[in-house]
């Protein structure tokens, strides 16, 4: 049994750090701060929790299982809320979307228009609050 819950672990690594791999190339390659966001967040947070859970199937309840098991909570509820306030706070201080994106919903959200914000940074920070 224990040799099945080390390969299944080393499966778990191994995708895990596929979709590491694939967050920080998300990182160096998307455009705009709230696309690279994304990759960190989905790619980056699920793969680091894939791999902290090889980990625990590697070691089984001992103490670094354990504490791999925290790390995943740890990830699982720090990783969104930051990556939220992050955004918010680029959207607030003026950083724009890139020019392929769509449509901006916070903005559409506040009440504002997209004439509205192209006044500049600081006018734009001012408005989103």
């Amino acid at each position: 049994m224990n040799e099945v819950a080390t390969i299944a672990g080393m499966g778990f690594v191994g995708v895990g750090l596929a979709f590491d791999v694939l967050g920080c190339l998300g990182l160096v390659r998307l455009p705009d701060v709230y696309n690279r966001l994304q990759a960190a967040t989905k790619c980056v947070t699920l793969g680091t929790c894939s791999i902290l859970f090889g980990v625990f199937l590697m070691l089984g309840f001992s103490g670094g299982g354990l504490k791999a098991l925290l790390c995943i909570v740890f990830v699982v509820l720090t990783a969104p809320v930051s990556a939220h306030v992050i955004a918010k706070g680029a959207h607030a201080a003026g950083v724009r979307l890139w020019e392929g994106s769509v449509i901006d919903r916070y903005l559409e959200d506040k009440g504002l228009e997209a004439a509205d914000a192209s006044e500049g940074p600081a006018e734009y920070a001012e408005d989103t609050k």
